[in-house]
């Protein structure tokens, strides 16, 4: 059988005198070939297709992606997965087992192991594609498991260097080795998220002794801030502010801390890293949420004070006790509009405060967690002062679905819901609940 470009001859005879040919002819056109997409092209598509916000399409469980690699060949090697697809699955990782986490790592360490000295990039693949590793589904197991964590974590993030999002289950409380191998690796500056993260005070009140102080002074362009205090409760603690004495911060370098928009700080009535953050300008700060605490005074409690230093700033503050056994729910500060005067969103915790307001403000949503007889004297004298309120919302509350009786959506708390929303109607105000949902 001989073959050219256009024509395909057969020679059925081939060790006959006379043999024959017989040209083959193809039964369908010749195919056109396909133009191949630019790299751009495919990147844009993939990087839609793993952002999709559903359940099935996590790291760690969207098969279906990794699965794009083995389609086939051609496949492969039009979209040039190498280049393209493995950076953007490796760039968010999110994993819920331990034993998947080894695996990660592992992964890691033996691609930094191949690499050689005369490498064109400073750093090795796939570490350097991560960019986000999210561990907040590994549920604690116990001490063993933690100290497993603790040290995964630790041997991992020299090897990402480009890593901008970390967000940790803050039942696991992370070492001083922990820390200290997030805060001196080559990249830290990249750092723009940190959440989840479990804090225990240490004995000392000096900020220079704290290693979370020591961490964000390694990450100046931090972004979002998100701390739980795993301290003993105030209660427990016995404060009294005549007794709390604060350390002298004459020699304390404030934080450089200029992109930090959002900060959470949940169950921490005071500590180094407060204080640290009290001290320091905080520029760009939008977004507070923070536990109430006052019923202590300061200094016992920088709470309220954290909140008059920065409020002018704010746009959005929220205060949220974390739900526990037993749930201790404390007060917060009553003039919280006029230490924030720039807010749009306030939201509220029990037991809700009798809110004073001097002049008028332009809020335009209050959270609270539920509609009450007492607070609705509070807001209704609030009201002339709040022009433009537009929304208020009862973020522990749900609408009733449709098909309950008429005398179940007027009981208890729906009750008040519904007589809510028809006096909020009557001043352009809507009620939602917890989802957001306005009743229909």
């Amino acid at each position: 059988m001989s073959s050219t470009e256009t024509t395909i001859l057969l020679r059925p005879r081939p060790y006959e005198l006379c043999s024959g040919t017989l040209l083959l002819l193809p039964l369908l056109p010749k195919p056109k070939p396909i133009i191949p997409l630019p790299f751009d092209i495919w990147t844009e598509v993939l990087t839609f297709a793993f952002s999709e916000p559903t359940a099935h399409k996590r790291v760690g469980t969207r098969a279906w992606a990794w699965s794009l690699l083995t389609i086939s060949k051609a496949f492969s090697a039009s979209i040039s997965s190498f280049e393209i697809a493995l950076p953007l699955l490796y760039a968010s990782i999110r994993i819920s087992k331990i034993g998947k986490l080894e695996a990660f790592y592992e992964r890691l360490h033996v691609a930094d192991q191949k690499w050689d000295s005369i490498r064109r990039i400073p750093y090795s693949s796939p570490g350097r594609w991560v960019q986000a590793l999210d561990v907040r589904d590994l549920a604690f197991e116990g001490q063993a498991q933690a100290l497993l964590l603790d040290s995964l974590l630790t041997q991992i993030f020299p090897l990402v260097p480009f890593l901008s999002s970390l967000s940790v289950n803050p039942s696991f409380v992370l070492s001083r080795r922990v820390l200290s191998a997030l805060s001196q690796r080559e990249g830290s500056v990249n750092l723009r998220s940190l959440t989840g993260l479990s804090y225990v005070p240490p004995p000392s009140m000096l900020p220079d002794e704290d290693p979370f102080v020591n961490l964000l002074r390694c990450c100046p362009n931090l972004e979002v801030l998100g701390i739980i205090d795993q301290g003993l409760d105030p209660t427990e603690l016995q404060l009294d502010a005549a007794d709390v004495e604060l350390p002298s911060l004459a020699t304390f370098r404030p934080l450089s801390l200029p992109n930090l928009r959002i900060l959470s700080l949940l169950s921490m009535h005071s500590s180094p890293l407060m204080l640290a953050l009290l001290r320091s300008p905080l520029p760009g700060i939008t977004k507070l949420t923070v536990t109430p605490y006052n019923d202590i005074p300061y200094p016992a409690s920088l709470v309220s004070e954290l909140i008059a230093t920065h409020g002018p700033a704010l746009s959005s503050l929220m205060l949220l006790t974390l739900k526990s056994w037993p749930t201790r729910l404390r007060p917060s500060p009553p003039g919280l509009l006029d230490l924030a005067p720039h807010l749009n969103h306030l939201s509220l915790e029990s037991p809700l405060p009798s809110l004073s307001l001097n002049q008028k403000h332009g809020l335009k949503i209050l959270s609270i967690p539920r509609p009450t007889p007492n607070f609705w004297m509070t807001l209704e004298r609030l009201l002339p002062l709040l022009p433009d309120l537009t929304f208020i919302r009862a973020r522990d509350v749900h609408w009733l679905k449709k098909g309950i009786s008429s005398v179940a959506q007027e009981a208890g708390i729906q009750g008040e819901m519904r007589l809510w929303k028809r006096r909020l109607e009557r001043r352009g105000i809507r009620l939602l609940d917890a989802n957001w949902h306005e009743h229909e």
